[in-house]
């Protein structure tokens, strides 16, 4: 019997996210994976993703992920996230900053033979950037 969606999701962002394992990646996610909401395009599958993944980790370090609540529907779930990490890393098109961000995002999942196959992601990247200083936030009244 495979894992409950709830559980392959709080297993990817624990292994893949926070513990930093790349094998994971193929373990978790199905070959023919569609991933939404993180990149300019459709991810697809594990290939797809890992250069994503590489950039993300590659820019920032403490990296961690809080899976905060979840809600699972059929084979569906829904994880609300809490992001924390430092900007170390010469990547996704700028220097390092070195500064802390927090940010949270939700993303939905879904799960077949436990392993994702569908994710869709909105993260408050925004915020992200603001944090980093490479959007200005504007004033207010």
């Amino acid at each position: 019997m495979s894992a409950s969606p709830d559980a392959i999701m709080r297993q990817w962002f624990q292994e893949v996210w926070n513990e930093r394992r790349e094998d994971a990646i193929d373990r978790l996610m199905a070959p023919d994976a569609k991933v939404h909401g993180l990149a300019e395009a459709t991810i697809d599958g594990p290939s797809g993703f890992k250069p994503f993944y590489r950039t993300m980790c590659s820019a920032f370090g403490e990296f961690k992920v809080d899976v905060v609540q979840t809600v699972v529907e059929g084979d569906r779930v829904a994880t609300l996230c809490h992001v924390t990490a430092r900007h170390v890393g010469d990547a996704m098109g700028g220097k390092a900053t070195n500064k802390p961000v927090d940010f949270w995002g939700i993303t939905i999942g879904r799960v077949r033979d436990g392993r994702i196959v569908e994710g869709w992601n909105t993260f408050d990247f925004l915020t992200m950037y603001q944090q980093m200083g490479w959007v200005k936030a504007p004033v207010v009244g």
